[in-house]
């Protein structure tokens, strides 16, 4: 599961430069979309680490929360991307 979801994280990359020269909404728009996948895969992926580290002794729960933490302020952005997209839509139609 992490290669897929390093390779997802690639082609953002890769799509980002591209945006940046194309200048596309609809990119930029896939792109925000893709990554808020990406993110829920990361907690995912995370989660199931964090039970195998403590299976196998590890019980630093200070950093586990940490990794936990990171992903969700990731999401977090991506959906206050997502909804400012959206309020600005709302706004030029008027």
């Amino acid at each position: 599961p992490p290669g897929f979801l390093f390779s997802g994280l690639s082609l953002m990359l890769l799509s980002s430069v591209v945006n940046a020269f194309v200048g596309s909404t609809w990119l930029f728009t896939a792109n925000l979309y893709v990554g808020l996948m990406i993110m829920c895969g990361f907690v995912l992926f995370d989660t199931q680490l964090i039970i195998e580290k403590a299976e196998s002794g590890d019980k630093d729960y200070i950093w586990h929360c940490v990794d936990l933490f990171l992903d969700f302020v990731n999401i977090f952005r991506e959906l206050l991307m997502i909804l400012g997209m959206s309020e600005n839509k709302k706004k030029e139609k008027k």
